[in-house]
């Protein structure tokens, strides 16, 4: 009996029920984020008890009786690198439901968790930058297919893209840490494959998450420097300009990176919003203010000229053109996970977290095809807009069809939102680098780990951060094309690391996996099966230069496999020379079998395996996870 005011939904055994009809998570997904509907949450022992004795059930009996318990989504199942209920446990601390799920993951909480699932969107949407990333990326989306690639190229873009989307939050929401896919990939790798796995994820994530800030804060400068060439024509700037400036924009994020949680959230939240409105005016502005008529044109291409035609931008067939085009959209859509590695200062997390990583791949997905469309409708000549002496496509496509002045007012609109989509990179490449910094995968990691005791903020990763993306942004002086490296390293490095634990879970996990409160039900093998093979595609074909034969020189190289594939390599030769020997995945203190032993994966918030308990000790340095002990 629910009683007379029963909640539109009920979650249980992985499936929600409305009235008398069952259905799976899917399908009814845009309908829960939409409407916001009332969900009685019913736990994972309690669905259970009936039918099986479940030792988990017993312990939290001793802390308090089931009857007057409050029900909280933390006691749904967790997929944890711990053996089946040695989940450490301290018998006299007063758990949170968020604590009580990070404790199942072997973790003690060490952040404020003052990010709601707003705030959490807030981030991400930052992050994700649509308008400050088209302007960036307009080059590879235009210049290798065309308006084709632009549109219905993006389409089939975002069906990839959303698989990949929804696969990561299902697992964001079974595993709600900081290490996000790295964490992911330990726990349902193989037996024996899990460190390896892990290994391999979390170098390939923190190179994509590395690169971010820097890729979109050159993206900044070049704009600036557009722009005053735009009100100076004389103007020309140099590649020192555009480096010292670039670097002056990533002190500014390092330190605004550095203060507490509570001012970070706040401002993220005021950047989203205002990227967000800033985008809605530019969707308007393109089309009302074109002058395309002053020029002898209509107003708007034809469809059948937008739609139809493929710019000959490669030497490659039409087909991988438009699939060239795609690392436009993968670059822009690639900043959707950083709710997972803000999962440990979120509250709720393991369902505020996946739903924010839903709602920005979905958002951004549909609001970056409006953008792409309103560009391709307006156009004028796409050979001028790539070889102009701005040295910016966006800008030299507003010039085409606005007056100068919407031109500056758009490029302005553009960089305060670039700004606040390097605030949101780092913050959350500096999260990932604590994540990895606390299982010792850094050189130096005990200094890289330490929390600040004032902001409760892991500072010196975010000067870390600071000073490799400084380093990146040396590739300014080897070029147009180097530097384009620092795009593809985003887009491919974070695919493959996307892709990993996700390949595991379609491929070898089998019932290994324990589906959190958000998950795709019968739908997750399916989507995962898609995501895998469209990122399996898509990963050579970033590779390819955009010149082949005796026009292939230094300089119109396609450094990506170089930039990506070189650090790889080396970490992986790293792994096997000594790496291998002391780097055993997620750092907790009890084994399993992703070291090679057979056990069973935890489930719920369990606390005792026979008459053995298992708490937290008392110490700690407030850094990693607390020691676990048995008594």
């Amino acid at each position: 009996m629910l009683g007379p005011r029963r909640p539109s939904f009920v979650y249980m055994n992985g499936r929600f029920s409305c009235a008398r009809r069952e259905f799976y998570s899917l399908p009814c997904l845009f309908i829960l984020l939409a409407a916001e509907a009332p969900i009685l949450v019913v736990p994972a022992h309690a669905q259970l008890a009936a039918c099986t004795p479940n030792p988990v059930v017993a312990t939290m009996a001793e802390r308090t009786s089931l009857t007057h318990r409050n029900r909280s989504v933390a006691e749904e199942p967790v997929t944890s690198v711990l053996p089946g209920g040695d989940v450490p446990y301290d018998s006299t601390h007063e758990f949170s439901p968020d604590e009580e799920v990070l404790a199942a993951l072997g973790y003690k909480s060490e952040f404020k968790r003052e990010f709601s699932l707003f705030t959490t969107f807030c981030v991400s949407f930052a992050v994700l930058g649509l308008l400050p990333s088209f302007a960036s990326t307009l080059y590879y989306g235009m210049g290798y297919a065309g308006t084709a690639g632009m549109t219905w190229g993006w389409i089939v873009a975002m069906c990839g893209i959303q698989c990949v989307a929804m696969s990561m939050a299902e697992l964001c929401s079974s595993m709600p840490t900081s290490g996000g896919l790295y964490y992911a990939s330990a726990v349902l790798a193989p037996p024996g494959w899990g460190p390896f796995a892990a290994w391999l994820t979390g170098w390939s994530n923190w190179l994509a998450q590395v690169t971010a800030a820097p890729s979109v804060n050159y993206g900044i400068s070049a704009m600036i420097l557009a722009a005053a060439s735009i009100q100076n024509p004389d103007y020309v700037p140099t590649d020192w300009q555009t480096f010292l400036l670039t670097v002056f924009i990533m002190i500014l994020h390092a330190i605004l990176s550095s203060m507490p949680t509570k001012w970070l959230a706040q401002f993220n939240s005021a950047g989203s919003t205002f990227n967000f409105i800033a985008l809605i005016i530019v969707i308007i502005m393109i089309p009302a203010g074109t002058d395309r008529s002053s020029r002898g044109l209509p107003r708007f291409s034809p469809s059948s000229e937008v739609w139809g035609t493929i710019y000959p931008g490669t030497p490659y067939p039409p087909g991988v053109g438009v699939l060239m085009s795609f690392i436009g959209v993968i670059w822009t859509m690639s900043g959707y996970d950083s709710p997972f590695h803000l999962a440990e200062e979120c509250s709720n997390a393991n369902l505020a977290s996946p739903r924010a990583i839903v709602l920005t791949s979905a958002t951004g997905g549909i609001f970056g095809w409006f953008l792409q469309l309103v560009v391709a409708y307006t156009v004028v000549d796409i050979e001028a807009v790539l070889d102009s002496e701005l040295g910016q496509p966006f800008a030299a496509y507003l010039m085409q069809c606005m007056s100068q002045k919407m031109t500056l007012a758009i490029l302005a609109l553009t960089i305060i939102a670039g700004f606040s989509m390097g605030q949101g990179c780092m913050i959350a490449a500096s999260r990932v680098t604590f994540a990895y910094a606390r299982d010792d995968c850094f050189p130096l990691s005990k200094y890289w780990k330490r929390v600040n005791r004032y902001t409760q903020t892991p500072a010196n990763a975010v000067w870390f951060n600071c000073v490799i993306g400084i380093l990146c942004l040396l590739l300014i002086f080897g070029g147009e094309l180097a530097v384009g490296a620092l795009f593809s390293i985003g887009a491919i490095a974070a695919f493959v690391a996307f892709t990993i634990p996700i390949f595991i879970r379609v491929f070898f996990v089998g019932n290994r996996f324990r589906p959190g409160p958000w998950n795709l039900g019968k739908f997750s093998i399916p989507i995962g099966a898609f995501a895998s093979a469209f990122v399996l595609l898509m990963v050579p074909i970033l590779c390819l230069p955009s010149v082949v034969g005796a026009d292939l020189t230094p300089a119109d190289m396609n450094w990506t496999v170089v930039v990506w594939g070189g650090p790889m390599v080396l970490v992986t030769i790293w792994w096997f020379i000594s790496a291998h020997k002391w780097f055993k995945g997620p750092k907790v203190n009890i084994e399993h079998m992703m070291l090679g032993r057979e056990e069973a994966v935890v489930e719920g918030q369990g606390v005792v395996v026979g008459d053995n308990k298992l708490r937290h000790s008392s110490s700690g340095e407030g850094q990693g996870p607390e020691k676990i002990t048995k008594t």
